[in-house]
């Protein structure tokens, strides 16, 4: 379909902002992930319906750390916090300084790595009609008319936003913590707060990166270029410390 987004190809490690991120079909994941007893035991508790799509995360994300951290592969284990975001552990210790995100949905699966916290979120434009029965929940009048409601990637790549933003604040799409992070631009991606966003086109998805700052990013522009250059190191992310690393559910499910 036509889409304002920008095209991000599923399969490779992809950097921006410094962050790491990755996204794959479902059906091109063949190999299981190495899960440790302990990740285990919270594959086993979780819905059958679940199992597959919680370990083809693990998949990616412990390839995202084992290309930043010299570790492994069963040394890492991306486990749950008490408030059910992921973390990352390496030999028994968490590492706080490494921020993992995840998201499904019954196609695709992606991760992101990054130094601060990070959100990322996918979202099928098939679900845009769901978007949209529960757009009211997520975003104000003036963020609606900003999207529209005739364009399925862009009320996908809005919900993808306000889902990756919470994610990276670690709280939920539920509740009143949406409505407090503000849209002010759709292409490109501006974001209320000290935040940064991206919005990519993958594969009938649409797929948000929301990096978040306890203070604003000194060296790194307000907005990404435009064009090819989104995908390309600029001079900040060849500084970055991580300059050797190599992307809920959608309403409809």
């Amino acid at each position: 379909m036509d889409t304002v987004f920008r095209i991000l190809a599923p399969g490779p490690v992809h950097r921006w902002g410094g962050a790491a991120l990755v996204v794959a079909r479902r059906a091109d994941l063949h190999r299981a992930p190495s899960l440790s007893p302990a990740e285990r035991r919270v594959l086993r508790a979780l819905p059958a319906w679940r199992q597959a799509e919680w370990a083809a995360g693990r998949l990616l994300a412990k390839r995202l750390v084992r290309d930043v951290v010299a570790a492994a592969a069963d040394e890492v284990e991306i486990l749950p916090r008490d408030d059910g975001s992921p973390c990352v552990v390496v030999a028994g210790s968490p590492l706080p300084a490494v921020h993992v995100s995840l998201s499904h949905t019954a196609r695709h699966v992606a991760a992101a790595l990054a130094p601060q916290p990070v959100g990322v979120d996918l979202c099928e434009t098939g679900s845009a009609a769901a978007v949209l029965r529960v757009a009211d929940r997520v975003l104000s009048p003036e963020e609606l008319s900003l999207v529209g409601t005739d364009r399925p990637d862009a009320l996908a790549g809005a919900w993808a936003l306000k889902e990756a933003a919470v994610k990276a604040d670690r709280s939920s799409v539920f509740g009143a913590a949406p409505r407090r992070i503000a849209i002010l631009r759709l292409h490109p991606p501006v974001l209320g707060g000290r935040r940064r966003a991206m919005v990519w086109w993958t594969d009938g998805a649409v797929l948000s990166l929301v990096l978040a700052y306890p203070a604003a990013p000194p060296g790194l522009p307000a907005d990404l270029p435009a064009g090819r250059a989104a995908l390309s190191p600029g001079p900040a992310d060849r500084e970055h410390p991580w300059r050797h690393c190599v992307g809920a559910p959608c309403p409809a499910g």
